[in-house]
């Protein structure tokens, strides 16, 4: 029962196969090509460009959120390891007594 199945399945998958190669689709045939015509972006040469409706909010709401991201990220909270560790250790080393300054010497050679 289960192997006549798969047979008319397959049957059928082969049958679809042939005829979309038969239409000219997804095949390895000719390669399709359109040939250039019409105009840059629709527009004829000299023409002035009208601004559709959405476009003034659409790019006015692009810049607003690149701003927002843009200063979000600039003045966030600084939470690496790397910063914590080095309070931790400047707390530490000033509770110790510890020099956190080194003295600057001239070494001529």
């Amino acid at each position: 029962m289960f192997s006549s199945f798969t047979s008319r399945l397959s049957s059928r998958a082969s049958a679809l196969a042939s005829r979309r190669l038969a239409r000219g689709g997804h095949g390895h045939g000719e390669p399709q090509f359109n040939e250039p015509g019409g105009y840059l972006f629709g527009q004829k040469p000299g023409v002035k460009y009208e601004k559709e409706g959405w476009e003034t909010i659409w790019y006015g709401g692009l810049g607003i959120s690149a701003l927002l991201i843009f200063f979000g990220l600039r003045y966030k909270p600084d939470t690496r390891i790397r910063t914590w560790a080095r309070e931790e250790a400047i707390r530490q080393m000033r509770e110790e007594g510890d020099l956190l300054e080194y003295m600057h010497t001239d070494y001529k050679a």
